[in-house]
């Protein structure tokens, strides 16, 4: 059975997807991109993309039921191969205590930086 949650706190969904879908004890994410929640506008510097796109990831987590602590894979795409050191940099502050496993690859699919990821959720319901 899957469930689907949505951050209230998040950017709006800009498609016909979900945010985050929880499967059994799994959360899968949607790709976030670094738009300021409540605006259309996205931060000015690559780092401070990379820190919104994290921030907007944590909160479709959240909302779902876990954390940045259970991820175990993510998913990072970049649009210039020159983005990796500082995208690497905002990710070890936010997830380089226990990084989880990881792919990260150059893309151009529209010009934006966007990162997904699986996640255990922090507790199991029981029904």
């Amino acid at each position: 059975m899957k469930r689907i949650t949505t951050a209230s706190g998040g950017p709006a969904v800009v498609g016909p997807y979900s945010q985050a879908v929880i499967s059994g004890n799994l959360v899968f994410t949607a790709g976030q991109i670094p738009i300021i929640p409540g605006t259309e506008t996205q931060p000015e510097t690559f780092k401070q993309q990379v820190r919104q796109t994290l921030l907007n990831l944590e909160a479709a987590l959240h909302a779902a039921g876990s954390d940045f602590d259970h991820v175990i894979k993510v998913n990072g795409y970049l649009t210039n191969p020159l983005q990796l050191q500082p995208y690497n940099e905002v990710y070890q502050e936010l997830l380089g205590h226990a990084p989880p496993a990881r792919t990260t690859v150059c893309v151009t699919l529209w010009g934006a930086l966007e990162i997904d990821c699986i996640a255990e959720l922090i507790t199991v319901e029981r029904q």
